[in-house]
């Protein structure tokens, strides 16, 4: 039957990234996204450069049935998932206000609830096996106080961190390990796709690192178990900041990193 790894928004960026390693080191791959055309191209592509099985499965995280269709889907096809690899997430660029609810809905069941649904998911059959690994894309914003625009994605990234904080609590000893990764900005379309390519701009080139250096680092620390993954020394120096700096100096300091392109 051979290892499988389930990666959910991989279409494109880090999440493409991640599955093409994954199938490297001799994954099999499930791959997951809105956009099937993509999928499809990425399917045969993976396919035909690792010499691995992969199969796709069309769906929008948003909606409230789509992880067990996900997971229907595995069972189905006799797909069972050692990596579980949360990383589909966008951002709602607007101000709280002018956001409408079923928008911060969809939102945080993307972000936030669909990784608890999957999580619950294929968990027990991890638990079964006693080995599997989950892995969740968060980002540096888990650390950052929340800024005037995206106003609850940093919120939900440090939920997730902690999410997963408590799965190594209560599995790490059937043989279950949870990584949050915190990548900062990253090339990818996310910026562009989600509104807030002006803020991707806006920052200095040593702090925008590449899909590849990042989904290299998550799956590195990934399979050494560690419970937080911060991709690249950059980051981890800039989060080590974020943690000292007195909450008064944050818009002094985001004010001088976007100055200095």
């Amino acid at each position: 039957m051979g290892k499988y790894a389930l990666v959910t928004g991989s279409s494109s960026g880090i999440g493409f990234e991640i599955a093409k390693i994954l199938a490297s080191k001799g994954f099999n791959i499930v791959l997951t996204a809105r956009r099937e055309e993509r999928l499809i191209e990425n399917s045969k592509l993976i396919i035909s450069n690792f010499n691995v099985k992969c199969d796709y499965v069309s769906c929008d995280l948003s909606d409230k049935n789509s992880p067990n269709k996900i997971y229907d889907f595995c069972k189905k096809n006799n797909y069972d998932i050692e990596i579980l690899v949360n990383n589909a997430g966008y951002a709602i660029p607007s101000s709280f206000i002018k956001t409408s609810m079923e928008d911060e809905e969809k939102f945080l069941r993307v972000l936030g609830i669909s990784v608890i649904a999957l999580s619950k998911l294929f968990l027990p059959s991890m638990v079964k096996n006693k080995k599997g690994k989950i892995m969740i894309i968060s980002s540096v914003a888990a650390f950052a106080p929340p800024t005037s625009f995206l106003s609850l994605y940093g919120p939900v990234k440090m939920f997730m961190n902690r999410f997963s904080d408590s799965i190594n609590s209560n599995y790490s000893r059937k043989g279950i390990t949870s990584t949050a990764v915190c990548p900062g900005f990253t090339y990818t379309e996310f910026h562009t796709t989600n509104g807030v390519q002006k803020q991707m701009d806006s920052m200095p080139g040593f702090m925008k690192k590449s899909a590849t250096r990042v989904a290299k680092e998550a799956i590195s620390d990934t399979f050494k178990g560690k419970s937080l993954s911060i991709p690249t020394k950059t980051y981890k120096v800039f989060v080590l900041i974020l943690k000292v700096t007195p909450k008064f100096l944050f818009p002094l300091v985001f004010k001088m990193l976007s100055k200095n392109k």
